[in-house]
């Protein structure tokens, strides 16, 4: 990585240049600040075409405009955070902020200003780095450094939305009059010039509405949810051809060689990928990934790509690492694959969100008394939680922008509520006996398995946007098999 020779813009100090403490040049020389300031061609982008979900963010910003008349709203993007020293983390805009806008710059901030009749957006950005002080090359954020980014006047043709300087923003706010409301928890600078005018309970209204506004997907998002999930599908196989290098390796190589789907295909993996073999397939979020991968063991895999436009797929499937289920491994794995279609029967609009929870549960639980690992009758059981031991988690959540999307809705609207078309849910029920589990036969020990699958509400029942992926015990087998050739 280059040693850039300032961390800051002049504009952020009151000396023209700050200098590395261990930087290698002493200074500028005027000479050379004033060639950097002249002999560049102009770059300015024109006749670009707004982003494809245009329409979309227009009519998510008027519906969220109806709900709050007469209110100033404040939707940050966030701004970079620091991995160590002076090194960032990637980028991700706040879902809200993506959502409304389409736009996906750090330091964004999206304004709704309330009118007569409504709001008006404005888009508050960086403008492009200026070549004039010297920010361009100077500057740790400079363009010289880390790419272009696009000037007010093509961030408008793009977004449809009027863009304004966001450095202006805060002393803008702090004058502002009237109700405001604010995304909080993004843009600390923000959050700072609203102090005075903003309340947490306000605040916490408007994140919950956005959360909910996200229940039902529109065509764009349906459409992007299906490509992440395709992607995750070729995602899967590149990981089955592979399994034979895993072995030689660890769980590390199948983490790899999955994030190469993601950033091929897409922006990034949509979640830290769960690359668990062997007995790590009982720790549900087992994202370590450093354990080995042996022949005869269960590959729990649980990924997602995320698109551009940053959609994530979530799916999971629990393979055999040398191609077929051994008869215990089948046996287990047949009773979640017969759950999870109970669960997926049950995804009809107007039913009661619990509905596939409870159905993939009855199932599992069936399943465990018939085992004699757990003591009846079903009701009983169910009614006590006790089938928990083994299968710990919730069937599904919510799904899109966030892999538990919607995760600020109100509990009336989500968990208790009913389902809709153009929700988008997973199914994904599990049985792990843990390796240490002295209340299971020695054969169960050591054994986890899930599968999942994204399901979208449709008007006459359900899709399954990951069919592309087999379930079925045999199906896995036969398609594993045609993978390795």
């Amino acid at each position: 990585m280059a040693d850039e020779l300032t961390p800051e813009t002049p504009e952020e100090t009151e000396e023209p240049i700050k200098q590395r403490k261990n930087g290698l040049y002493p200074g500028v020389s005027d000479e050379l600040a004033e060639s950097m300031k002249s002999g560049w061609a102009d770059t300015e982008l024109h006749d670009l075409r707004p982003i494809a979900q245009a329409a979309e963010t227009a009519a998510r910003r008027a519906a969220l405009s109806a709900r709050f008349p007469g209110e100033r709203l404040v939707i940050p993007a966030g701004n970079l955070k620091t991995r160590s020293n002076d090194t960032d983390y990637a980028f991700r805009a706040s879902v809200e902020y993506a959502y409304l806008s389409g736009n996906q710059t750090e330091d964004g901030v999206l304004v709704l200003e309330p009118t007569a009749d409504g709001h008006t957006a404005t888009l508050y950005l960086l403008p492009r780095s200026d070549r004039e002080n010297g920010e361009f090359w100077l500057s740790g954020q400079g363009e010289l450094w880390v790419g272009r980014r696009h000037s007010l006047a093509e961030a408008e043709q793009l977004h449809g939305i009027p863009a304004s300087d966001v450095r202006k923003l805060p002393e803008k706010l702090k004058d502002a009059t009237g109700p405001v409301r604010l995304v909080r928890g993004f843009d600390a600078g923000i959050e700072s010039a609203l102090h005075d005018k903003v309340t947490a309970e306000r605040d916490e209204e408007l994140r919950v509405s956005l959360s909910e506004m996200r229940l039902v997907k529109d065509d764009f998002e349906i459409g992007e949810l299906q490509k992440a999930v395709d992607s995750t599908t070729r995602g899967f196989e590149d990981v089955v051809k592979v399994l034979d290098k895993a072995e030689a390796t660890s769980e590390r190589y199948i983490e790899g060689t999955f994030f190469l789907r993601a950033r091929v295909e897409g922006n990034d993996i949509g979640y830290g990928s769960i690359c668990a073999a062997g007995p790590h397939a009982c720790t549900l979020h087992w994202v370590r990934n450093d354990g080995p991968v042996r022949s005869g063991d269960l590959l729990l895999l649980d990924a997602g790509v995320e698109t551009h436009t940053y959609y994530t797929a979530d799916v999971t499937r629990t393979l055999p690492v040398n191609g077929t289920y051994s008869e215990i491994q089948k046996k287990i794995y047949d009773a979640v694959y017969e759950a999870q279609e109970a669960g997926i029967a049950a995804v009809k609009p107007g039913a009661k969100y619990r509905d596939f929870h409870d159905a993939a549960q009855r199932v599992l639980t069936e399943k465990l008394v018939e085992w004699g690992l757990v003591e009846g009758p079903v009701e009983r059981v169910l009614e006590l939680g006790l089938q928990r031991r083994w299968t710990l988690h919730g069937t599904g959540h919510m799904l899109g922008m966030d892999v538990h999307d919607c995760a600020a809705a109100r509990v009336e609207t989500y968990v208790d509520g009913t389902l809709e078309a153009g929700m988008v849910l997973t199914v994904e029920p599990g049985l792990y006996f843990q390796a240490d589990d002295l209340t299971v036969p020695q054969e169960y020990r050591g054994i986890g398995v899930r599968i999942e699958d994204d399901i979208l509400v449709t008007r006459d029942g359900n899709r399954n946007l990951s069919a592309g992926l087999p379930r079925r015990s045999d199906e896995v087998e036969a398609w594993m098999a045609a993978l390795k050739g």
